[in-house]
Protein backbone atom coordinates (compact mmCIF):
# COMPACT_ATOMS: atom_id res chain seq x y z
CA UNK A 1 0.00 0.00 0.00
CA UNK A 2 2.64 2.47 -1.00
CA UNK A 3 1.58 5.91 -2.21
CA UNK A 4 -1.04 6.18 0.57
CA UNK A 5 -1.06 9.48 2.41
CA UNK A 6 -1.33 9.84 6.15
CA UNK A 7 -5.04 9.78 6.95
CA UNK A 8 -4.77 13.21 8.58
CA UNK A 9 -3.58 14.74 5.25
CA UNK A 10 -6.35 13.50 2.96
CA UNK A 11 -8.03 15.82 0.46
CA UNK A 12 -11.61 16.89 1.15
CA UNK A 13 -14.27 15.12 -0.97
CA UNK A 14 -17.64 16.37 0.29
CA UNK A 15 -19.97 17.03 3.20
CA UNK A 16 -23.65 16.17 3.67
CA UNK A 17 -25.90 17.25 6.53
CA UNK A 18 -29.35 16.48 7.87
CA UNK A 19 -31.36 18.17 10.63
CA UNK A 20 -32.93 15.58 12.92
CA UNK A 21 -35.83 16.05 15.33
CA UNK A 22 -34.04 14.41 18.25
CA UNK A 23 -31.55 15.61 20.88
CA UNK A 24 -27.81 15.03 20.37
CA UNK A 25 -27.63 12.08 22.83
CA UNK A 26 -30.35 10.21 20.88
CA UNK A 27 -28.66 10.97 17.56
CA UNK A 28 -25.33 9.82 18.99
CA UNK A 29 -26.78 6.48 20.12
CA UNK A 30 -28.49 6.04 16.75
CA UNK A 31 -25.24 6.86 14.93
CA UNK A 32 -23.27 4.25 16.87
CA UNK A 33 -25.93 1.62 16.20
CA UNK A 34 -26.77 2.47 12.56
CA UNK A 35 -23.44 3.13 10.86
CA UNK A 36 -21.87 -0.32 11.19
CA UNK A 37 -25.10 -2.05 10.10
CA UNK A 38 -24.65 -0.72 6.58
CA UNK A 39 -21.22 -2.33 6.33
CA UNK A 40 -21.50 -5.60 8.23
CA UNK A 41 -22.27 -9.01 6.77
CA UNK A 42 -20.78 -11.53 4.37
CA UNK A 43 -21.22 -9.38 1.25
CA UNK A 44 -19.38 -6.44 2.83
CA UNK A 45 -16.67 -8.73 4.18
CA UNK A 46 -16.24 -10.27 0.73
CA UNK A 47 -15.97 -6.87 -0.93
CA UNK A 48 -13.53 -5.70 1.75
CA UNK A 49 -11.42 -8.79 1.03
CA UNK A 50 -11.42 -8.19 -2.73
CA UNK A 51 -10.42 -4.54 -2.24
CA UNK A 52 -7.71 -5.53 0.24
CA UNK A 53 -9.16 -3.42 3.06
CA UNK A 54 -7.00 -2.96 6.10
CA UNK A 55 -10.07 -3.88 8.20
CA UNK A 56 -12.02 -6.61 6.38
CA UNK A 57 -14.16 -7.75 9.35
CA UNK A 58 -16.01 -6.45 12.37
CA UNK A 59 -14.21 -6.47 15.67
CA UNK A 60 -13.86 -4.66 18.92
CA UNK A 61 -16.45 -3.41 21.34
CA UNK A 62 -20.01 -2.38 20.66
CA UNK A 63 -21.25 0.28 20.86
CA UNK A 64 -18.43 1.63 18.74
CA UNK A 65 -15.36 3.05 20.41
CA UNK A 66 -11.82 3.81 19.20
CA UNK A 67 -10.34 0.60 17.83
CA UNK A 68 -13.69 -0.98 16.93
CA UNK A 69 -13.83 -2.13 13.31
CA UNK A 70 -16.31 -3.15 10.65
CA UNK A 71 -15.61 -3.98 6.99
CA UNK A 72 -13.59 -1.14 5.49
CA UNK A 73 -13.37 1.02 8.60
CA UNK A 74 -11.86 1.46 12.04
CA UNK A 75 -13.09 3.93 14.63
CA UNK A 76 -10.32 6.52 14.99
CA UNK A 77 -12.12 8.81 17.46
CA UNK A 78 -15.40 8.91 19.34
CA UNK A 79 -16.18 12.06 21.33
CA UNK A 80 -19.65 11.61 22.81
CA UNK A 81 -21.97 13.20 21.58
CA UNK A 82 -19.98 15.45 19.27
CA UNK A 83 -17.86 13.53 16.78
CA UNK A 84 -17.25 10.06 15.36
CA UNK A 85 -14.30 9.58 13.03
CA UNK A 86 -13.86 6.47 10.89
CA UNK A 87 -10.75 5.65 8.86
CA UNK A 88 -9.74 3.01 6.38
CA UNK A 89 -7.60 2.11 3.43
CA UNK A 90 -7.39 -0.46 0.68
CA UNK A 91 -5.53 -1.01 -2.59
CA UNK A 92 -7.12 1.97 -4.34
CA UNK A 93 -7.83 4.53 -1.62
CA UNK A 94 -7.16 5.90 1.84
CA UNK A 95 -10.21 7.56 3.41
CA UNK A 96 -11.78 9.13 6.45
CA UNK A 97 -15.46 9.66 7.25
CA UNK A 98 -16.16 12.18 10.01
CA UNK A 99 -19.57 12.60 11.63
CA UNK A 100 -20.22 15.77 13.62
CA UNK A 101 -23.31 16.54 15.71
CA UNK A 102 -24.44 20.14 16.18
CA UNK A 103 -27.00 20.87 18.91
CA UNK A 104 -29.67 23.07 17.28
CA UNK A 105 -31.66 23.47 20.51
CA UNK A 106 -35.28 22.47 21.05
CA UNK A 107 -34.28 18.76 20.95
CA UNK A 108 -32.95 19.05 17.38
CA UNK A 109 -29.55 18.05 16.03
CA UNK A 110 -27.70 18.61 12.77
CA UNK A 111 -25.73 15.52 11.75
CA UNK A 112 -22.91 16.21 9.29
CA UNK A 113 -20.87 13.61 7.40
CA UNK A 114 -17.58 14.78 5.85
CA UNK A 115 -15.52 12.57 3.55
CA UNK A 116 -11.80 12.88 2.96
CA UNK A 117 -9.97 10.55 0.56
CA UNK A 118 -6.97 10.02 -1.68
CA UNK A 119 -7.04 7.78 -4.75
CA UNK A 120 -3.43 7.19 -5.82
CA UNK A 121 -2.35 5.96 -9.24
CA UNK A 122 -4.31 4.89 -12.31
CA UNK A 123 -6.31 2.28 -10.42
CA UNK A 124 -7.14 4.83 -7.73
CA UNK A 125 -8.43 7.30 -10.32
CA UNK A 126 -10.57 4.57 -11.87
CA UNK A 127 -11.90 3.62 -8.45
CA UNK A 128 -12.70 7.28 -7.69
CA UNK A 129 -14.65 7.50 -10.94
CA UNK A 130 -16.61 4.37 -10.06
CA UNK A 131 -17.43 5.46 -6.49
CA UNK A 132 -17.48 9.26 -6.49
CA UNK A 133 -18.03 10.02 -10.17
CA UNK A 134 -21.18 7.89 -10.47
CA UNK A 135 -22.83 9.51 -7.45
CA UNK A 136 -22.81 6.21 -5.56
CA UNK A 137 -20.95 7.77 -2.64
CA UNK A 138 -23.54 10.55 -2.31
CA UNK A 139 -26.40 8.04 -2.30
CA UNK A 140 -24.66 5.87 0.30
CA UNK A 141 -23.89 8.77 2.66
CA UNK A 142 -27.39 10.22 2.40
CA UNK A 143 -28.92 6.79 3.10
CA UNK A 144 -26.66 6.45 6.12
CA UNK A 145 -27.75 9.85 7.47
CA UNK A 146 -31.41 9.00 6.85
CA UNK A 147 -31.04 5.67 8.68
CA UNK A 148 -29.54 7.46 11.69
CA UNK A 149 -32.37 10.01 11.61
CA UNK A 150 -35.08 7.33 11.48
CA UNK A 151 -33.58 5.45 14.39
CA UNK A 152 -33.00 8.59 16.50
CA UNK A 153 -36.54 9.87 15.92
CA UNK A 154 -38.06 6.47 16.67
CA UNK A 155 -36.09 6.24 19.93
CA UNK A 156 -36.89 9.85 20.88
CA UNK A 157 -40.61 9.22 20.36
CA UNK A 158 -40.44 6.01 22.41
CA UNK A 159 -39.08 8.00 25.37
CA UNK A 160 -41.85 10.60 25.37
Amino acid sequence: MSEHRALSELPFVDEHALAIDAPPERVWEALLASVPLGFEGRVSEGLAGVLGCEHPRSGGRRPLEPGSTFPGFAVAAAERPLRLSLEGRHRFSSYRLDFALDDLGDARTRLRASTWAAFPGHHGRAYRSAVIGTGGHVVAVRRMLAAVARRACREARALT
